[in-house]
């Protein structure tokens, strides 16, 4: 039998919102569905996706996603997916463990490598070894340490990073107790407390009974031929017969009743005089199934109409309350079988939680009496259709997109292509809308005022909890250790014995050999220019096809900012959008924005500039918006008010945005440590990270806190200081365009652009100095986290090192080889990573959810000589090189390459010194990642170490880390 005539054609038709064919396949023999979308786009996308619910909290999906890419029958090695992160070309490479199913996406713009990643996910999710070595690796084991035992894994520490999380925690109790009776009653990923109860015979069990084709989703997208896919998978479809499988998730009973529910979360215990702990609380609705998109849509403008915007009314009676900083919950969720919709508020003071809850009844109620502004329908209509319209991921592909929507119905049983045909149900929505909001305040009557299914969740702030989970821990290893018999023991003991020898063991030169990839002499050896071309001298045009939509970046240059002002700038962006203008309150302007453009907002830039030392960087202002032609002077104009006309005096709306930023910026804390350590590490380095540091690292969350503290005083230095921001930054000699558009629509743009621009006052600046920070050389942060983030680094300049393209290949190979093995593999850390700024000359290793401190800086210590007497055969090096030339030739949407071209401009790096640094990468030899390694032993050495962890875990290696000087994070 043919590969076509192994298919049925179930379905074949055009989805003309985008120009795709779709076709929908199911195999005969197995019952195995394919979605196949063809369509111009380069970027290919392949993903097959499994019904996974979980049974219970063990973490049982979560860890056999990670396992099943740890060798396959095919590709007998440890880790063929950090094979192929060495060497592909990929754009996407990686899984996903949702609450009922799991995903295997991989994503290349080059042919011949997307089939390679087809063929290695595919056996490896068919076909996977898991010993119980793997399993015991990355889900959990016993090890043994000074004389005891510990639980070890890299799931298990990964997931003692989530649960240090106040937000991640808060997330997990509002879906578990909206679903309680089904799998969404469970956490899919692990809890700590359960996983070491998963057994070895489950998690094969588990693999055995939901990994068939039977049970499977196939997607494929891009430009390759349909044809061969249907070839592709009939090769490993031809083996299997169909299979009854009962993977079906059920639906939640509703409630007859609202429910209240009250949850501990760890914190730091209130230094003296200092403000107490908060609480944080969400209200959760459970709504319909996800099969009518018309009503799914209804739902998604009712969400924005509420919350979308600053000057919603349910947002903005929650802010404006003062009850609490900013909002919680993740409002409307849709990617479960049944949606819910969550909302409350962080940093709330416990005894006011009820005060909170009844607020947001209450404004409900209210928005129902007097039903939905007419303004705020059309701007969220306009906003979600742009949004759809535009199908702009950002770094994510576009065909991984429209898989992720299409499983939202297709998984459980309904029309996959229902959630990417959006025309139709958004014309029968607009129908009804044209006379006003009355469905949807039906909507929010039948779904909210009148549903019984309604969850209050408040969690609650606990100063000893941190102390009590190690303890805990402890207490379940002590009674797992007396639990076990003699045999039992040495079970265990010698389990963790066969995983350090499994992990030590080098992969067989005949399996590595059977990893596909391609070779130096199938890859181009030109950088793939962005066309770009100076207007006027300050507006850099890129003519590239964007479907109509206008790309806009006002990049004003922050060098003149005083040093004491600079910590403002985030707050100073933010409050030329949201504090409304001279002639319209915040909420009115950032409705018209909505209504009239495809979003606006801002954000700061900050780089090194090659070759010209740590005292130089480029710092912008960047403020952006899209829009289509048609409303180009109704999305200038927007602009234009925001820069000329914003009202900086509105005391009470910036002490909202303040509280909103102070909250989130400590919230990200313990989810994001490593990226809070490795900015105060290279604060100590160059200009650009200087600032970085003072304007969103900790030092900026100082700043927050402080103004917060004292609102009140802080204010009239606050008022003044964003004006003048306003005086110093918003000139015309500060400013510099970037446009991405096609050129036909930018010749007319052009002189209406000019005309904006003539409204800003001339004048430029003066560069100012900023001082350095006074940090020490070793230093630990410490937080009410359950795992460490680790950095160290250093400026090479200061070893007289010139920067050059083999550097980047030697991080790329120790991050993919060596860290991957010592730091995550062996050491248990979730994560870790090696980065070489040519333009700064700054290196760095990190490393992410990490149990260890002291072992891994040891690990970042031995790098340099691991590398210094690297024998390779020259197949690993051509597949290191060619990695580190997927990293250059990354691919970026249109409105995306428009600015990493202006970014590259102000960073002065130009398109010949790019391709030398090309040159330099694909001539690569052992010798220069020899001379990278001695490079790198001497940078590390004594180099300057950030560790943000528990004070517990600090003050004991500091007991190693001799001078550790240990500051309080959160």
């Amino acid at each position: 039998m043919s590969a076509i005539d192994a298919f049925e054609l179930v379905h074949d038709g055009r989805i003309d919102e985008y120009s795709i064919q779709a076709r929908l396949y199911r195999h005969k023999r197995t019952g195995a569905e394919l979605l196949s979308l063809s369509c111009p786009d380069e970027n290919k996308v392949f993903g097959v996706s499994f019904r996974t619910p979980p049974a219970d909290s063990t973490g049982l999906p979560h860890i056999l996603e990670h396992s099943v890419l740890c060798g396959s029958r095919k590709y007998p090695v440890k880790e063929p997916f950090v094979e192929l992160l060495k060497s592909s070309l990929q754009t996407f490479l990686n899984a996903f463990t949702y609450p009922d199913k799991t995903c295997y996406p991989v994503a290349s713009a080059n042919l011949a490598d997307f089939h390679n990643l087809v063929d290695v996910y595919l056996d490896a999710v068919f076909h996977p070894r898991i010993p119980e070595e793997i399993f015991g690796q990355e889900g959990w084991h016993y090890h043994p340490k000074d004389g005891g035992l510990v639980f070890k894994g890299v799931v298990y520490n990964e997931m003692k990073g989530a649960y240090s999380s106040p937000e991640s925690l808060l997330s997990d109790q509002s879906q578990r107790q909206v679903f309680p009776d089904v799998t969404y009653g469970v956490d899919s990923g692990g809890d700590p407390a359960h996983i070491p109860s998963l057994t070895y015979e489950q998690f094969k069990d588990f693999h055995r009974r939901y990994y068939h084709p039977s049970n499977a989703k196939f997607f494929f997208y891009g430009d390759d031929d349909p044809a061969s896919r249907l070839e592709i998978l009939e090769e490993y479809l031809k083996d299997y017969d169909a299979l009854g499988i009962d993977s079906e998730v059920g639906l939640q009973p509703r409630f007859t009743e609202p429910r209240r529910i009250e949850a501990p979360y760890a914190c730091a215990k209130p230094q003296e005089g200092g403000p107490a702990p908060k609480a944080y609380f969400t209200l959760n609705w459970l709504l319909p199934e996800v099969r009518d998109m018309e009503e799914v849509l209804a739902l998604s403008v009712l969400e924005h109409a509420l919350i979308g915007l600053p000057g919603s009314p349910l947002r903005r009676a929650l802010i404006g309350s003062g009850l609490g900083e900013d909002l919680a919950g993740g409002g409307l969720e849709t990617e479960l079988r049944q949606m819910y919709f969550s909302i409350g508020l962080k940093g709330v003071d416990p005894e006011n939680l009820p005060k909170a809850e009844a607020l947001v009844l209450d404004t409900l109620k209210a928005v129902h009496a007097a039903g939905i502004d007419r303004d705020a329908v059309e701007a969220a209509l306009n906003t979600i259709e742009f949004r759809l319209r535009e199908n702009n991921t950002g770094s994510f592909p576009r065909g991984l997109s429209l898989m992720l929507r299409a499983l939202t119905t297709w998984l459980h049983g309904g029309d996959p292509l229902a959630p990417i045909r959006f025309q139709a149900p958004l014309d029968a929505l607009k129908a009804k809308l044209v006379n006003g909001s009355e469905p949807l305040t039906a909507l929010l009557r039948e779904h909210f005022l009148d549903n019984s299914h309604r969850v209050c969740v408040n969690l609650l702030p606990d100063p000893e909890m941190s102390e009590r989970l190690v303890a805990e821990e402890k207490a379940r290893l002590d009674s797992a250790q007396a639990a076990l018999t003699e045999s039992g023991r040495k079970k265990a003991i010698d389990l963790a014995a066969r995983i350090e020898t499994f992990q030590e063991t080098p992969d067989a030169p005949e399996a590595l050999a059977a990893i596909p990839k391609l070779h130096l002499k199938d890859l181009p050896t030109q950088n793939k220019a962005i066309p770009g071309q100076w207007r006027d001298g300050a507006v850099f045009f890129h003519d590239l096809p964007t479907n109509g939509v206008i790309y806009l970046e006002l990049g004003f240059d922050l060098a003149g900012v005083s040093p004491e002002l600079l910590p403002l700038v985030p707050l100073f962006g933010r409050a030329l959008f949201e504090m409304g203008t001279d002639r319209e309150d915040f909420a009115a302007f950032l409705n018209r924005a909505a209504r009239k453009t495809g979003g606006v907002g801002r954000e700061v830039s900050l780089s090194a500039v090659k070759d010209a030392g740590p005292g130089r960087a480029s710092s912008r202002l960047i403020l952006s918006g899209k829009a289509t032609p048609d409303r180009t002077g109704e999305f200038l104009e927007i602009l234009c008010d925001s820069m000329t006309r914003a009202n900086l005096a509105d005391e009470t709306r910036f002490k909202e945005m303040l509280f909103e930023a102070k909250a989130r910026a400590e919230r990200r804390i313990a989810p994001s440590g490593h990226v809070y350590a490795s900015r105060r590490l290279k604060a100590r380095f160059h200009r650009a990270a200087l600032a970085e540091e003072r304007l969103s690292g900790l030092t900026g969350v100082e700043s927050l806190r402080a103004w917060a503290a004292d609102f009140d005083r802080s204010w009239p230095w606050l008022r003044d200081g964003l004006q003048e921001l306003r005086n110093q930054v918003l000139r015309r000699d500060n400013l510099q365009v970037n446009v991405t558009l096609d050129a036909k629509n930018y010749e007319a743009f052009e002189p209406r652009l000019g005309g904006m621009l003539s409204s800003l006052a001339a004048g430029g600046y003066s560069p100012q100095d900023w001082p350095s920070l006074a940090l020490p050389e070793r230093e630990g942060l410490s937080a009410p986290v359950q795992v460490n983030f680790v950095a160290q680094g250093r400026d090479l300049n200061e070893l007289g090192y010139t920067p050059h393209g083999s550097m980047l290949v030697a991080c790329r190979y120790l991050r993919n080889a060596y860290l991957w093995e010592r730091v995550r593999v062996r050491g248990g850390a979730y994560g870790s990573f090696c980065s070489f700024d040519r333009w700064s000359g700054v290196l760095a290793m990190l490393s992410y959810r990490d149990p260890n401190i002291v072992k891994t800086l040891d690990a970042f210590a031995e790098a340099g000589e691991f590398l210094s007497r690297l024998d390779i055969p020259a197949e690993e090096l051509e597949r290191a090189i060619i990695g580190t030339v997927g990293d250059i030739d990354s691919y970026l949407l249109p409105d995306a390459q428009g600015h990493a071209s202006m970014a590259r401009h102000w960073a002065g790096d130009s398109d010949e010194a790019r391709q030398e640094v090309r040159r330099q990468v694909m001539n690569t030899t052992l010798d220069d990642l020899r001379r990278a390694g001695e490079v790198m032993t001497k940078a590390m050495h004594g180099a300057p170490v950030v560790v943000l962890g528990s004070e517990e875990g600090l003050k004991d290696a500091g007991k190693t880390l001799k001078g550790l000087e240990i500051n309080r994070a959160m």
